[in-house]
């Protein structure tokens, strides 16, 4: 028993259930194998007229119609006749990908591709082995029992799911478990959407400091005057505009071809060899990168240095970022070889221009190129107000960035909470036939869910993955 769970108690006698993945179980809990749980479905669809499904690690089994946008195709399939019929309550697992937990009972009627496989409990209560599944060890053990040599080539083929012992509880206690889950997740699940929503505000809030000192500057007093730039509407009456290309040329990046060959390559090299992922992966500096680049490599690319600032046009497009390293770009960023200005001032620019210009957004996206950018207009204070800028700037960023931080550690602990809470539950670790799950009512307010949540934040400082 881990500590954090302490507000649970145990069942009274386990025994041991000679499943490594379980190790202990309640004394009065069966094992038996899959095949005598389940049965395979092969129902076929004879017109392909279903809703169409789909079986994912993170949302389980969802309707493909959900996540398309209007217009896009469903599926590049010519036909959904042969597809696989789907019910209600159908297990329904994505061979090829058991391993890392695509898969998930269906809530849904519906067909799903000839590649999955669709299972029917034969008698139980179906939440109870979604829940069970989908947690980590049971991963493992579907990792083990998979055929193949690489991660990207296993699959977890019927006999060997049927071969897999695993603990069944009495039918009532299966029921208890999964009603006790579907409320602590759904609370749970709703303080993470809470939280996440205000990360969302935050961002906005932070846009919105950034636009209106970048545009507006710090003097609320200042006489304005109309900049003639829609994105930028009026301006100080002091500044100025000017378009990048009259401020640098705008340079592409360059990659040595072909870029897989290992001569290009060497983890001591002097210069990182910066990819998309990672600029993603970082904020305003790119601080490392994933590959260095050899002598010949860097010879062949273009080379930045800390303090110089790029912007992607491929990938995070319209993502700015400074380096504080030596680092080549390729020919999915541009750079700006003489630019004089303080580079921090248009970093800023250019976050602004994320949400004002549509760089970086789907459906409003600009066609980036050296041109594009180049003739992106932006504002220019005097120098003392551009460095006063970026101080006010680096401060009030800096406060809302570590609230977001702390807010996104919060969230990652409570996650954390939720996939231990879930492996307690059905592998028996606790006992919840006792618990009362009151009515969830329409006016559970956001304080509520904290009260209960501060109390899984707090047990779970102590907690390190039961499923390691």
């Amino acid at each position: 028993m881990t500590n954090f769970m302490a507000i649970y108690k145990p069942y009274p006698k386990y025994k041991n259930s000679n499943i490594p993945w379980l190790v202990e179980i309640p004394e009065h809990w069966e094992v038996r194998k899959v095949k005598y749980l389940f049965k395979e479905q092969d129902k076929r669809s004879l017109t392909g007229s279903e809703d169409l499904l789909s079986v994912s690690q993170y949302t389980g089994v969802t309707k493909k119609s959900d996540k398309v946008a209007n217009g896009d195709r469903l599926t590049n399939a010519k036909t959904l006749e042969g597809y696989k019929i789907v019910s209600k309550g159908d297990l329904v697992i994505n061979i090829m990908l058991a391993w890392n937990g695509s898969l998930g009972i269906s809530k849904y009627d519906g067909i799903v591709s000839p590649a999955y496989c669709v299972y029917k409990l034969k008698e139980g209560n179906e939440k109870y082995f979604g829940y069970l599944f989908k947690t980590k060890n049971a991963q493992q053990e579907f990792k083990k029992n998979s055929t193949g040599i690489i991660d990207s080539r296993l699959r977890l083929y019927t006999d060997d799911f049927f071969s897999i012992k695993t603990a069944v509880p009495p039918f009532e206690e299966q029921t208890a478990i999964a009603r006790f889950l579907d409320y602590k997740l759904a609370k749970i699940n709703r303080f993470i959407q809470k939280k996440k929503q205000l990360i969302k505000l935050l961002n906005e809030q932070k846009a919105a400091i950034i636009n209106q000192a970048v545009t507006k500057g710090l003097d609320p007093n200042v006489k304005m005057k109309d900049s003639g730039i829609e994105w930028l509407g009026e301006i100080p009456e002091h500044w100025e505009v000017s378009k990048i290309k009259w401020l640098t040329p705008v340079k592409r990046g360059a990659s040595p071809r072909p870029i897989d060959d290992p001569i290009y390559f060497d983890e001591d090299g002097e210069f990182g060899w910066v990819r998309i992922a990672d600029v993603t992966a970082s904020e305003r500096y790119l601080e490392n990168t994933t590959q260095k680049l050899s002598e010949l490599g860097s010879s062949l690319s273009v080379k930045q240095f800390p303090g110089d600032l790029f912007l992607s046009i491929a990938g995070s497009v319209g993502k700015p970022i400074i380096t504080k390293i030596k680092c080549c770009i390729h020919d999915g960023f541009v750079w700006f070889p003489l630019l004089q200005i303080n580079k921090e001032f248009i970093y800023y620019i250019f976050i602004a221009g994320r949400c004002y210009l549509g760089l970086g957004k789907m459906g409003t996206q600009l066609n980036l190129n050296t041109d594009s950018v180049g003739g992106i207009t932006i504002p220019l204070p005097p120098t003392n107000e551009i460095d006063d800028i970026v101080e006010f700037l680096d401060l009030e960023t800096a406060t809302i960035n570590t609230t977001i931080s702390t807010i996104e550690k919060e969230i990652a602990l409570v996650e954390e909470y939720k996939t231990a809470l879930i492996a307690e539950a059905v592998t028996g670790k606790i006992d919840v036939r006792g618990y009362e799950v009151p009515e969830v009512t329409e006016e559970e307010t956001y304080e509520e869910i904290e009260e209960e949540i501060s109390i899984t934040s707090e047990d779970a400082e102590a907690y390190q993955t039961v499923e390691e």
